[in-house]
């Protein structure tokens, strides 16, 4: 996985959920790469870590809630004029509650994060790509969503339609120069948590966790990927879902 010095030099990316996991690696390897980016997470104190760190690295922190208005203008503000890629990692898990057991709070929340805010910001950052005539977007997928006993029913019904999402993205934008692709990642080491509340879940998730899921990929490994798709290597790349997963999905 190494690093294309330049790649995006001149550049300014927007990665969401930057303090942590996926997203922190992301955001330092898309800097590495040359690109300004405007990093954003919920947890100011992550940031301020994320940037003591990478002093060297020209990253711009926000933080703020990205479910909300106010915290997507914060974000795009932040940006300036310019918005060349957008990594939407930010998202989070369901306790793996089934159908019959799933309440109405964690259905929204999870929606909420998964959901409407990758869509708010993609809204809000359209109209910069589409004056320059060209911009990529990357949103953060799951393995969740290419089958049905990978998770709870919230976060997989979330990312099935972060797959739509995407695609009509690229339906409707791709010819005015945006691409947006999806990565789907299977397990990853990250620190978001996962914990599984339901006993019918154990019984029915639990196998299939513990006999078919390949090992671990690292968040370095899924911000490689990431940072691909929104690079000029993947320039005919376009309304596409990349399982990077170690081969979870060919079982």
């Amino acid at each position: 996985m190494p690093v294309v010095p330049g790649r995006f030099a001149g550049r300014t990316a927007i990665v969401t959920g930057a303090g942590s996991g996926i997203g922190r690696a992301t955001t330092v390897r898309l800097a590495r790469e040359g690109a300004r980016v405007v990093a954003a997470d919920v947890s100011g104190e992550r940031l301020d870590t994320l940037v003591a760190e990478f002093a060297d690295l020209d990253l711009v922190p926000v933080v703020g809630d990205i479910t909300t208005e106010e915290g997507v203008s914060a974000v795009v503000a932040a940006a300036g004029e310019r918005i060349d890629a957008l990594a939407n990692v930010a998202g989070i898990m369901d306790a793996f509650l089934p159908p019959s057991e799933v309440d109405d709070a964690t259905w929204d929340r999870v929606f909420a994060v998964n959901l409407t805010a990758p869509m708010r910001l993609v809204r809000a950052v359209l109209p910069v790509m589409t004056t320059a005539g060209k911009g990529a977007i990357v949103n953060v997928s799951s393995e969740a969503s290419l089958r049905g006993s990978a998770s709870g029913v919230a976060y997989t019904a979330s990312k099935h339609a972060v797959n739509g999402l995407t695609k009509s993205i690229a339906f409707f934008h791709g010819p005015q120069g945006i691409r947006a692709n999806a990565v789907a990642p299977g397990a990853v080491i990250t620190n978001i948590e996962a914990p599984m509340r339901s006993e019918l879940a154990a019984q029915r998730v639990g196998p299939v966790l513990q006999t078919v899921v390949p090992a671990p990929a690292t968040a370095d490994q899924l911000a490689a990927s990431i940072t691909w798709l929104l690079s000029d290597d993947a320039v005919n790349v376009n309304g596409v879902v990349l399982p990077s997963d170690g081969g979870w999905s060919a079982v």
